[in-house]
């Protein structure tokens, strides 16, 4: 049977990190998007994951301009093959208060977080149609859910994302494409390692399960969603939150 191939944006984060692993490790061909100008980090990160999954690549393009994501595709077509699988993983954080917040600190969230996933889809679909089958897969937030103080632009641009999942899988479903949302809640990674603890604690209480959540427990709901098996879930936003949003 030829290998899928995954490609990931944001790939080499750290629930990114995890994605590749989950999907590396059930014989999935992965590629990992980067920054541009952290090609060195890139170049490392590749390193360290060859040690254990020979079939790993990375892919450099700018996923807020739709020509460099046009040119990603491109390559990754050329040198490694179709994409079967993609996961909308890139994200950042600029929190401010509303009537703080500066018009570079909204847009840089809604480019990144938001259009990146038109800029990469759109150019990705029509293939997937084509061949018959696709797993699209978007990386969203329980704050997309909920909301959060001091996330306007976070909060807006994770909603934003299962909007378009629900709308772009009701264009693909007849094609055997599927498209899903999941919403981590509150994860382990190395920025909320560093934040003071009672800053944590307050966290993980408000968390019914009174822990946080892993990124190998989001890596995990995304290889799931992106089995092949997995054919009749199309549309839905799989929430990794712990208890913290539950709804019917």
């Amino acid at each position: 049977m030829t290998k899928q191939i995954a490609l990931i944006t944001g790939g080499t984060g750290g629930i990114g990190t995890a994605i590749c692993k989950e999907l590396a490790g059930n014989g999935v061909i992965v590629v990992a998007n980067y920054f541009p100008a952290d090609k060195v980090q890139a170049e490392s990160w590749l390193d360290e994951m060859r040690k254990e999954y020979e079939h790993c690549y990375i892919v450099a393009a700018d996923v807020t301009d739709y020509s460099s994501c046009g040119d990603m595709l491109e390559s990754v077509t050329d040198n490694i093959g179709s994409i079967d699988i993609l996961v909308n993983c890139a994200g950042i954080t600029r929190d401010k208060t509303l009537k703080s917040m500066s018009p570079d600190q909204w847009n840089c969230v809604i480019n990144t977080n938001l259009n990146s996933a038109y800029n990469v889809t759109q150019q990705l679909v029509q293939g997937m149609m084509e061949r018959g089958f696709g797993r699209i897969i978007n990386i969203s937030s329980v704050n997309g859910q909920k909301g959060q103080f001091g996330q306007a632009n976070y909060s807006a641009a994770k909603a934003g994302l299962h909007g378009f999942t629900m709308a772009v899988a009701q264009e693909t479903a007849s094609k055997g494409v599927t498209v899903n949302t999941v919403s981590p809640g509150y994860i382990e990674t190395t920025m909320t390692s560093e934040l003071p603890e009672q800053v944590l604690q307050s966290i993980v209480n408000a968390v019914p399960l009174k822990r946080m959540g892993t990124a190998q427990e989001v890596a995990y709901a995304v290889a799931w969603l992106a089995d092949q098996k997995n054919a009749y879930i199309t549309g839905a936003n799989i929430p990794v939150n712990g208890g913290l949003f539950m709804s019917s």
